[in-house]
């Protein structure tokens, strides 16, 4: 990690705030970029234990698939397993750049979905 410096040993003109008039030759104030949408930032992935047998590494990066489809279709606003169809499903993994789902990895999301929604009193 960078060492952070303290504002008294910027030079001149590097991401000094002091003068933001936009005459020539003054610095430009510094403004942070947007975040990425939500779907957009990548979790670094950790290396999946070696020694397993392949049908395991199917299964959990089923499971895998299955929450960040799962987690999508809530904050979509579908919270109900009765809404979330194959198509709706195949939608979203399209929308949120994942591989389509099959049908298994479909049931598996709605298996994840609560069977009724929560209510706020």
């Amino acid at each position: 990690m960078a060492a952070v410096r303290p504002l008294s040993t910027l030079t001149p003109g590097t991401h000094d705030l002091s003068d933001s008039s936009g005459a020539p030759g003054a610095p430009e104030a510094h403004r942070p970029s947007a975040p990425p949408a939500p779907y957009e930032r990548r979790v670094p992935r950790a290396p999946l234990p070696a020694g397993r047998p392949r049908a395991w590494y199917i299964a959990h990066n089923r499971q895998l698939k299955a929450m960040r489809l799962a987690i999508a279709l809530l904050d979509s606003g579908v919270h109900t397993p009765g809404r979330a169809t194959d198509r709706r499903i195949g939608a979203l993994a399209e929308r949120i750049g994942v591989h389509p789902p099959s049908r298994t990895t479909c049931r598996l999301v709605r298996s994840l979905l609560p069977a009724s929604p929560a209510r706020s009193r």
